[in-house]
């Protein structure tokens, strides 16, 4: 059974953590540290985090679709 469409349009938010790490043209630079990381690697760690975020507020938000 295909899922509903309401449920679909969330999995559009999907694509936020995924494309964030493809910046890395943009993140590849020192300044601004963050603790003493270099940027680069605290976005790196930011986007874990972010994709994280995404993909469970979009399963919970399916799973409830699911359960109407």
């Amino acid at each position: 059974m295909p899922a509903p469409a309401r449920s679909r349009r969330w999995q559009w938010l999907l694509v936020v953590p995924a494309a964030a790490p493809l910046l890395t043209p943009y993140a590849n630079r020192i300044e601004p540290r963050v603790a003493g990381v270099p940027f680069f690697f605290w976005y790196q760690i930011a986007c874990a985090l972010l994709a994280m975020v995404v993909i469970t507020f979009v399963h919970l938000v399916s799973r409830e679709d699911d359960h109407e």
